[in-house]
């Protein structure tokens, strides 16, 4: 018979602060969701799901509907970004290019870097002043002569989002190139001699052979970009600010809380969590059904 008493004991704390601060808040959360309180005073009036059909229809400036588009623009173009260039950078590094130690440092680096610190740089870069007025990189395409590569960067009414996600992209594309380097180097080199000798072109090779076996790699990838830019805020706060050419839930959700409209704040938080769980939780049924198979 088990002893389940001391591991249980062992794991008590974690498993109280989980359910206090996690759990107990999300259950906080969603019940505030479904009442009327829309200012700072207490209110204990259930309304059902009224909040949420405000945000959805009854929302006169489509703000929500707005920041949900501008959300699915910037995480498209962050996620193809960052897998594409991460790849590559992978794949270069996976066929032994001299320094790669050094590579890889550089690569890596902008992770180490908080997303507050490299919005201000790249609020800078980005800069949407063109000609003589230029600065950032609109000031070097000016120096080379190359102005037909100005543009106004996140102040695009239309673009705005896709110019916002080249920062992320900058800052998380070395960390997948780590993940798909990993699992290049994971490949057993049997597979490799064994593509070899059936006479395999390399193109082939990596076509039928090594990209196949990356596919829980490219998984992980997808279902991590996937979340952080579903919550990403402190980037967008840091390059634009609270503007709505750059909108996203979570920018909107801190300015709902700051006129202290509490129940519209937790609604537009609830439908952000369910947009989380919608990647995750098919990615851990997914796991966890090839741990049951292995």
């Amino acid at each position: 018979m088990r002893r389940w008493g001391p591991g249980l004991l062992l794991l008590s704390p974690s498993l109280i602060l989980l359910a206090v601060f996690v759990y107990g808040l999300i259950a906080w959360t969603a019940r505030l969701s479904l009442t009327d309180q829309h200012t700072a005073i207490r209110s204990g009036s259930v309304v059902g799901l009224k909040n949420y059909v405000d945000l959805f229809v009854n929302d006169i400036n489509g703000r929500f509907t707005h920041s949900l588009k501008n959300l699915l623009i910037f995480t498209v173009v962050f996620m193809v970004g960052a897998l594409v260039m991460g790849l590559i950078w992978a794949l270069i590094l996976e066929r032994g290019l001299p320094g790669e130690g050094v590579f890889r440092a550089v690569y890596l680096f902008p992770m180490a870097v908080s997303f507050v610190a490299s919005g201000v740089v790249w609020r800078w870069l980005m800069n949407s002043g063109t000609g003589e007025q230029a600065g950032g990189l609109n000031r070097i395409f000016h120096d080379l002569h190359l102005g037909f590569l100005e543009n106004p960067w996140w102040t695009d009414p239309q673009w705005g989002m896709a110019a916002m996600a080249v920062p992320a992209i900058w800052q998380l594309a070395g960390y997948v190139m780590a993940l798909f380097l990993a699992g290049f180097r994971g490949i057993p080199p049997e597979l490799r001699e064994a593509a070899q000798v059936d006479g395999a072109t390399t193109y082939q090779m990596y076509r039928h052979v090594l990209f196949p076996q990356l596919t829980p790699t490219a998984l992980s990838v997808l279902i991590i970009l996937g979340h952080m830019s579903m919550k990403m805020f402190d980037l967008i706060m840091s390059v634009s600010g609270a503007q709505w050419i750059t909108e996203v839930p979570a920018v909107y959700v801190w300015q709902t809380l700051l006129t202290s409209d509490y129940a519209k704040a937790a609604a537009i938080s609830v439908v952000l969590l369910l947009l989380v769980a919608v990647v995750i939780v098919p990615y851990l049924v997914y796991n966890n059904r090839v741990e049951r198979r292995s």
